[in-house]
């Protein structure tokens, strides 16, 4: 919501804060309203709005959100404005054809209620796609597509409803999915009452454009310091501790996992994670946009580690030669 607060101030010089909504407002909405939006109150030209915060971005479903918008602002006599991370080209237009409210911090501000659309330039969309990133899921699919080669279940084969329920995703976010990758023309969709979708190019072909398109994002949200790990969950290990298994490089006294972030956020609700702190702790666990689990599943190691792509992707950033190094060996060796 910071970076929300700040792009306001930046592009119409008001500086303004938002809370939390107070409970008496909450018990007013459906249970699966306050599951999907962070909500928050902020005063707007004098005008008390609602900000809602999209939980789960891969979830966007432009019908779903134009009822769930009626319904806060009809229970809760509000003006609703719907505050998105990134959302892609043609969900913006659909937005925008169904005159709901919404922020994209850095990007754009459409607000039809106060006669407000204020937004990015833009360019031809071959250009512009360029500069959008893959949604998570999309990444997610990408990735599954390029490593699991050698896997007998594959994407190519099994239509939308199977891919979700074999990967762990909602029919809702594998179209999304799809639909992006659609979009970025790295697949093609084909097929009437089951649809199937094939890939354009060769998996190194794949990689390579993802990569030149700067379509490829650090699949880490954050990381997050403890001193225990936490009990009876099975986690794959990645950064500085999984490099060593996939390169030459020398092991690290940090150790890092990779835990999903539903998974993660479950643990903090619940307060089992100790001493979690951004700076220190013998474990550093990575929340990751996606499920790293579901990418390792017939990769041929028996050490648990993230998938080679992801864990290039996570650390491709860093300064440190030895690491640079040590990323040219996984793509030469997955990729080619």
């Amino acid at each position: 919501m910071k970076k929300t607060l700040g792009y306001i101030q930046e592009t119409l010089g008001l500086q303004i804060t938002a809370s939390q909504i107070p409970k008496s407002y909450m018990d007013k909405l459906p249970i699966y309203i306050n599951e999907n939006y962070k909500l928050y109150r902020t005063d707007f030209f004098n005008m008390e709005i609602i900000l809602a915060e999209l939980k789960n971005e891969e979830e966007l479903s432009i019908q779903q959100t134009e009822k769930q918008v009626k319904q806060i602002k009809n229970l809760l006599n509000q003006k609703v404005v719907v505050v998105l991370e990134n959302v892609q080209a043609y969900n913006r237009k659909r937005l925008i054809e169904k005159g709901i409210n919404f922020i994209v911090p850095g990007k754009q501000l459409y607000l039809p209620d106060l006669l407000l659309d204020l937004r990015e330039s833009y360019t031809h969309p071959k250009t512009k796609q360029k500069n959008e990133t893959l949604l998570p899921s999309a990444q997610f699919l990408l990735i599954y597509h390029i490593i699991q080669r050698h896997n007998k279940w594959k994407l190519e084969e099994h239509p939308f409803k199977e891919i979700a329920q074999n990967l762990g995703y909602t029919p809702m976010a594998i179209t999304n999915a799809i639909d992006n990758l659609k979009y970025h023309e790295l697949v093609e969709v084909h097929g009437e009452k089951e649809k199937y979708i094939s890939f354009r190019y060769d998996r190194h072909e794949l990689w390579n454009l993802a990569q030149q398109q700067n379509l490829l994002v650090n699949p880490v949200i954050k990381t997050v310091f403890v001193d225990e790990k936490p009990k009876d969950l099975f986690l794959l290990q990645s950064n500085a501790s999984a490099l060593p298994e996939y390169t030459d490089l020398n092991p690290s006294k940090q150790q890092y996992y990779a835990i999903e972030k539903t998974v993660f956020y479950s643990l903090q609700k619940r307060n089992t994670l100790v001493n979690p702190n951004e700076y220190e702790g013998k474990y550093a666990l990575e929340i990751w946009k996606y499920n790293p689990l579901m990418l390792v599943g017939e990769l041929p190691n028996k050490l648990a580690l993230v998938d080679p792509l992801s864990l290039y992707l996570s650390v491709k950033d860093s300064r440190d030669e030895r690491i640079e190094m040590a990323l040219d060996q996984i793509i030469e060796k997955f990729i080619w």
